[in-house]
């Protein structure tokens, strides 16, 4: 599969795009990244918030800024170059890890870093593993077409995320509604404000409810373990993993089924046990994530060549890096033999993803799963009409209908 790189942006009048750039098919990162890597690798931008940031495009640039201890991460600070205008009271609450800084954000991380250890994720894969037949189940007992969004994209990770919670399932529309909400760039700030408390309000409940009367998950053996623990500080953590856990993976199973559906090369690999090599190359391709590594520096920092100034904005682009022809030959295709597990899918350094092995973990048992029991899934509409997420910090499909 080969994206389209047609219409590529003309740097000649010294002119960037607005940004974000859209994207205009479910395969293709914004054909602009070439012409801006090769020539403005670094380049000055606007986001839509107002904050006049540098974008960084290069893989090699990319890694130093996500690695330099210089380009903070504290979305606490008022000036922090946010991609989406917020309300200001936003700020003065809850911040996930991947707005920390440290040492509160190594100190947080430590905390919770062994719930998602290898040998905690493979005892999850059983479960994991019902839960998809599950899903399978009713959607292949169900009408035809079906939206393979809602049958098994999203129900998956959000069961997942809200066992290893101690979340009611039932409540799983009322987050995925408000996750929703807030992360459309779209959407007015009040809007996404008022989802934002919605989810703090209901998450700030669950813990106290997991101080009252703890249970088997994540969330009450924080309650229960040796550490003194911060009530605020255990809010911010459900907060992180209740809305990254069920978002980024499903998005990242709604494009690997429409991948497998179109490509039996894909479809042999997996099932010849080559699924994590599909995973990860998938991972890399897509970059679904690529807006969402604002940093602000502390004092000046050079990257690829430019000065960026204390309390100057960076955006380093991963799906950019994702797709230098630098460190991946014909980065654009899907090539599972090239080994792509240096991507930078899940970030890098001391904010890399906390759940990385649970959404690969995840993405391996549903791919599996789909080529073994769902051999003859066909997509309904063509690649090109599929409504895509270009109204939300992260990449997807708002719809995949499908038959088989």
């Amino acid at each position: 599969m080969t994206e389209d790189t047609t219409d590529e942006w003309d740097t000649t009048d010294g002119t960037p795009p607005p940004f974000p750039i859209p994207r205009t098919c479910p395969y293709s990162l914004p054909p602009e990244y070439r012409g801006l890597r090769e020539q403005r690798p670094v380049f000055r931008a606007t986001l839509p918030s107002g904050h006049e940031v540098w974008i960084v495009t290069r893989h090699e640039d990319v890694r130093a800024a996500l690695l330099d201890p210089r380009l903070s991460s504290d979305r606490g600070d008022p000036n922090f170059p946010e991609m989406i205008a917020t309300a200001k009271s936003d700020r003065d609450s809850t911040l996930s890890l991947a707005g920390m800084d440290a040492p509160r954000h190594t100190r947080m991380r430590k905390a919770v870093a062994g719930e998602f250890n290898p040998r905690r994720m493979e005892a999850l894969r059983p479960r994991v593993q019902q839960i998809v037949d599950d899903c399978l189940d009713s959607m292949l007992a169900g009408p035809r077409p079906a939206d393979l969004v809602k049958a098994l994209s999203f129900p998956v990770p959000s069961l997942v995320i809200c066992e290893l919670l101690g979340v009611s399932y039932t409540d799983h529309e009322f987050f995925e509604e408000r996750t929703a909400r807030m992360l459309n760039v779209t959407r007015p700030p009040l809007e996404r404000q008022e989802a934002f408390f919605d989810l703090q309000s209901y998450l700030d409940s669950l813990v106290t409810e997991k101080e009252k009367s703890p249970g088997d998950d994540v969330l009450s053996r924080q309650v229960t373990g040796d550490r003194v623990y911060d009530h605020a500080e255990l809010v911010d953590l459900a907060f992180l993993l209740l809305t990254a856990g069920h978002d980024t993976t499903g998005n990242m199973i709604s494009l690997g089924a429409m991948a497998l559906a179109e490509d039996a090369d894909l479809r042999e690999r997996v099932a010849s046990g080559q699924t994590l090599a599909v995973v990860d190359e998938l991972l890399r391709y897509f970059s679904i994530t690529d807006l969402i590594t604002g940093r602000m520096a502390k004092e000046d920092t050079e990257i690829g060549g430019q000065v960026i100034r204390a309390g100057e904005g960076v955006y380093a682009l991963g799906g950019a890096a994702n797709h230098d022809p630098e460190v991946y030959e014909r980065p654009d295709e899907i090539d599972v033999d090239r080994g792509a597990r240096g991507h930078i899918a899940f970030g890098l350094g001391a904010h890399h993803c906390l759940g990385y092995g649970l959404a690969r973990m995840e993405l391996e048992v549903v791919y599996e799963t789909l080529v073994r029991r769902v051999p003859g899934l066909t997509l309904t509409e063509k690649v090109e009409d599929l409504p895509l997420k270009n109204d939300l910090a992260i990449f997807g499909l708002h719809a995949l209908p499908v038959t088989w």
